[in-house]
């Protein structure tokens, strides 16, 4: 399981999102970064910003 904080990298940001696999994890990050902090050009800078701080959690039982 991988786990992503916005707020790691957009301070005050309490969203954070939980997937199987990175990409998804990827996906659901660029959509917020574009849906709620408004940006609308995502460059690889920040790309590898939100993939460096992708954390990986042991499941919930």
């Amino acid at each position: 399981m991988k786990e992503f904080h916005c707020g790691s990298l957009v301070p005050g940001c309490d969203w954070h999102t939980r997937a199987e696999e990175e990409a998804e994890v990827m996906r659901r990050a660029v959509e917020h970064m574009r849906e709620t902090h408004g940006e609308t050009i995502i460059r690889e800078t920040m790309i590898e910003a939100i993939r460096s701080r992708i954390e990986k959690v042991r499941d919930a039982a």
